[in-house]
């Protein structure tokens, strides 16, 4: 953990710069900043996604939509949208089409009919078979190794947990 260690004292004059001192890096630069990498990450690999998930009639966000409900069916809106960490109001557009495309359907669940249920058709089940390849696809696009790639999941991982806590 970082702690400050401004005493509130005015600051020492600044060390000369001479002709052997190596520049200090700006930490206001674009390209130190961890939010613009991970944003041109999370756009550029989303990106590659787009064509091998259009053959399967998928959006990204539909793709993540399928993967939670493959993992588990039925799922109530309220864990579908804990486990993709979506709000309800943005889920609920994604579910209406998966659920036009007949891969998906809603139901009020019979123990709480305020609660929905999201469960896969037969459908959206056999697509699972299809959508199998899509990992190696991605992975064969971005021409990186599978433990590179796991490890920057890892790090992303702790990124994330990092950031929840900061912010409750």
């Amino acid at each position: 953990m970082h702690t400050s260690s401004y005493s509130g004292a005015v600051p020492a004059s600044p060390a000369p710069v001479t002709p052997d001192t190596p520049p200090q890096p700006d930490p206001l630069a674009l390209e130190r900043q961890v939010c613009f990498a991970m944003v041109v990450a999370a756009r550029s690999v989303v990106g590659l996604y787009r064509p091998v998930l259009e053959p399967l009639g998928l959006t990204h966000p539909q793709y993540l939509v399928m993967l939670a409900l493959w993992g588990r069916s039925p799922l109530s809106l309220r864990e579908l949208s804990d486990t993709l960490q979506l709000d309800p109001p943005t889920l609920s557009p994604l579910l209406k089409r998966l659920e036009t495309a007949g891969l998906v359907e809603r139901r009020r669940l019979p123990e709480d009919q305020r609660s929905l249920a999201v469960t896969l058709t037969p459908a959206g089940r056999a697509l699972r078979a299809a959508a199998e390849g899509v990992p190696a696809q991605v992975v064969a696009r971005l021409g990186l190794e599978v433990a590179d790639l796991e490890a920057v999941r890892d790090g992303l991982t702790a990124v994330i947990a990092a950031a929840r806590a900061a912010g409750s």
